[in-house]
């Protein structure tokens, strides 16, 4: 089997690591703004996307919180999450688990009935009429507070049916895992997944904190975990799973050039990592994109790029009868590229 662009784009895949609200395109922002009377710091959908130069992950979250407040209505969450399965749909993704930041609306006033709803809704439709099936992951913001967490949690609970996971995301640098380690004991007590990011600009120590306090289910980034040998030798043994973003990667300078990125060293350690886009407005590309950039770059082989997506299959939150679905229907795809 050769990689070619019709192979990738074909190929089925499956999305762990997506932020809902980075998804979020600029014409549908200035749209938005425009529905909501929001006044935008840019005149155009040029200048917006000029904006997305980014040196580090705090440059990119402060574009990402103001793009964010154009998110005052059900309606507005409704449309993100619709435009977001609308493409991937045409990428031949079969499953996608969603990050949402309660916090990062309900701080403006944005009521978190509100934002659940309208993604909730939207995912029940993209089900039924693109085929695409979906879970929902509520993230704490870590530059706020544990105390603001546990508030967040409590608001979350009534939705338990909608809910699938909690995750950690935002400002990693000074922000370990530690610090909620107790909200992360309730939500598991409460039967919630967990998955938090550590190891894309923090130290490996925040990966071990993951995996030690907060009990992870998967890890999402993880790149740095590779610094550490014995860390890398646990996660081997483990079996857990890295949600790896490589353009993300390569916009906020995690990595200087694609073909520096850790990914294809983390397949040949055994290591089961995936790929997704993140934020995929900001960071250029969506599903199929970040497969070719990391494709070219490491001149990744069809068998990489399928055990990449067995991978993503394998950690998702989806049960086994669920998996086994997935797993056919990639399958029936290589056979066919085989033949």
């Amino acid at each position: 089997m050769r990689v070619t662009e019709e192979f990738i784009r074909n190929m089925p895949k499956v999305e762990l690591h997506l932020h809902i609200e980075g998804s979020l395109e600029p014409e549908l922002m200035f749209a938005l703004a425009q529905r909501n009377g929001v006044e935008l710091p840019f005149k155009s959908v040029e200048e917006v996307r000029r904006a997305y130069d980014f040196s580090n992950l705090q440059d990119f979250l402060d574009i990402y919180y103001q793009g964010m407040n154009v998110l005052r209505e059900e309606q507005d969450f409704y449309d993100l999450t619709r435009a977001y399965f609308e493409k991937i749909a045409a990428q031949n993704v079969m499953h996608t688990e969603i990050f949402f930041d309660p916090q990062g609306h309900t701080e403006r006033g944005v009521a978190f009935d509100a934002a659940l709803s309208g993604i909730t809704r939207a995912m029940a439709d993209a089900e039924n009429e693109l085929g695409v099936t979906s879970k929902l992951i509520m993230c704490f913001l870590r530059h706020l507070s544990e105390e603001a967490a546990f508030k967040t949690l409590d608001e979350a609970l009534p939705h338990k049916d909608k809910i699938i996971g909690v995750g950690l995301d935002s400002s990693e640098k000074g922000h370990p895992p530690s610090k909620f380690e107790r909200v992360f004991a309730r939500a598991r007590e409460e039967g919630f997944k967990i998955v938090a990011h550590a190891g894309e600009e923090g130290p490996p120590e925040y990966v071990t904190e993951a995996l030690d306090l907060l009990k992870v289910d998967r890890i999402d980034h993880g790149n740095r975990s590779l610094e550490d040998a014995a860390l890398t030798r646990r996660i081997v043994g483990s079996g857990i799973a890295l949600t790896v973003c490589p353009l993300s990667n390569l916009k906020l300078c995690v990595v200087k050039d694609m073909r520096d990125h850790p990914l294809k060293k983390m397949l040949d350690l055994g290591i089961k990592a995936t790929v997704n886009s993140d934020d995929p407005s900001y960071f250029g590309g969506y599903m199929t994109e970040n497969f070719t950039a990391a494709a070219n770059a490491l001149d990744l082989t069809a068998e990489h790029l399928l055990t990449l997506t067995r991978n993503g299959i394998a950690a998702s939150f989806l049960t086994d009868t669920e998996k086994s679905a997935l797993l056919d229907r990639l399958d029936s795809f290589a056979q066919k590229q085989a033949a």
